[in-house]
């Protein structure tokens, strides 16, 4: 398992890349989505585009950042788990799956004609992401305790 240390942890690099991509996108094509009429050329068009972009980038990196990043937990000496920064970090990586979901219940009332949701909101969503990232690549460098 050691020999594939720096392929999976390349390959985990790649995926939260891909994935972080999408979890700052969505919620600005959330922001340009909610005045628009339903049925308009443009909702349908920004339905077909939040419907790509999950299904064909964010699913997929998702899926493969957990599980290349499960893969790195396993190899021998990579992780101290008597040390506190790691189970922060996992912490932080739930909130990212978490705020993942909501997306797509959100996307998913997009598509429906459904979303309550104003603007504001999804301009203080869009932070969401960035800052546990911060949080996460800060823990991950420092290993701060």
């Amino acid at each position: 398992m050691t020999a594939l240390y720096p392929w999976l942890k390349a390959l985990h690099i790649i995926a939260v890349i891909a994935w972080m991509a999408g979890l700052l996108y969505l919620p600005r094509l959330f922001i340009n989505h909610v005045g628009l009429a339903p049925g308009s050329e443009a909702s349908n068009m920004l339905n077909g585009m939040e419907g790509r972009l999950l299904r064909i980038i964010m699913r997929p990196a998702a899926a493969a950042t957990f599980l290349f990043g499960i893969g790195l937990l396993f190899v021998p000496g990579v992780v101290d788990w008597s040390l506190g920064w790691i189970w922060l970090k996992l912490a932080l990586v739930a909130g990212l799956g978490f705020a993942h979901g909501h997306m797509e219940k959100w996307r998913a009332a997009f598509a429906a004609d459904r979303n309550q949701r104003s603007a504001r909101f999804f301009r203080m969503i869009n932070e969401v992401p960035t800052l546990l990232m911060i949080g996460i690549v800060l823990l991950v460098v420092a290993k701060p305790f």
